[in-house]
């Protein structure tokens, strides 16, 4: 019964963390170590975890998702690909090696969402007036790959990145961003799940009860957060994203 309450506990802080900014595992998965999940598999498991709260999270922003510009759903197909490149991988390496470069990326992610408004402005400054304007499109699918493959792989911090990249986009408003965010990071949870059911990595009694809690806090962080100002929500992604390097780096090296 304990077990359980610290799951949903845990479950709970993870879908909320999502929601507002991402990164939550950072805290679901030392919880399932610490519950005697062996690495490998509590990597696995938490794609279970993060699903249903980053659903809920989606439905919570999807005022915000509705006046995102329909090209931007063409980038759900290289999320698919890159996450299958990442699962599959998973499948037949193990995750140590590459856990030990999540602090660098990271601090990258971060220090990208940081600058993002002088990188958007002289983006902007470049294509506007241009009736060709496809080709920041393309750039920014190709990106999408190589980052869920890395969601696939390994998806903590999978949020931030993302953020980062979107932030190169023409959304004006940070709670598009978060939505769709949100909507990415379902689309790499469920492909992922896809790819390793048959690999028996997932506990799926830990992994379930830990998704109702985050089912449950995705949709009350993203309730709170589009409360927030967009400038605050700036703030807040880059404290949470600050605290997830020191964290990881101090556990990795």
């Amino acid at each position: 019964m304990a077990h359980d309450i610290i799951l949903l506990v845990a479950g709970f802080i993870v879908g909320g963390m999502n929601a507002i900014a991402g990164g939550g595992m950072l805290i679901g998965f030392p919880v399932l170590i610490a519950l005697g999940v062996p690495a490998l598999y509590a990597n696995a498991t938490a794609n279970i975890v993060t699903l249903p709260g980053q659903l809920a999270s989606a439905f919570g922003y999807r005022h915000y998702i509705r006046r995102v510009p329909r090209r931007y759903a063409l980038l759900i197909l290289p999320v698919i690909v890159g996450a299958i490149g990442g699962a599959i991988t998973l499948r037949h390496t193990s995750a140590g090696k590459f856990a030990d470069m999540v602090p660098v990326l990271l601090l990258f992610g971060i220090i990208l969402f940081t600058i993002q408004p002088v990188l958007h402005f002289h983006l902007h400054e470049h294509v506007k007036g241009r009736r060709t304007a496809w080709w920041p499109m393309v750039l920014l699918g190709l990106a999408t790959i190589p980052l869920s493959f890395y969601g696939g792989y390994f998806g903590a911090g999978y949020g931030f990145m993302m953020l980062a990249f979107l932030g190169l986009t023409n959304m004006p408003d940070a709670h598009m961003m978060n939505g769709m965010k949100n909507v990415a990071a379902t689309f790499v949870a469920a492909t992922s799940i896809v790819c390793l059911y048959s690999a028996h990595f997932i506990h799926w009694h830990t992994g379930l009860v830990m998704a109702a809690g985050s089912l449950i806090g995705g949709y009350t962080g993203a309730r709170y957060a589009v409360t927030l100002s967009s400038q605050r929500l700036r703030l807040a992604i880059i404290a949470l994203g600050a605290v997830a390097i020191i964290y990881l780096a101090l556990r990795v090296y």
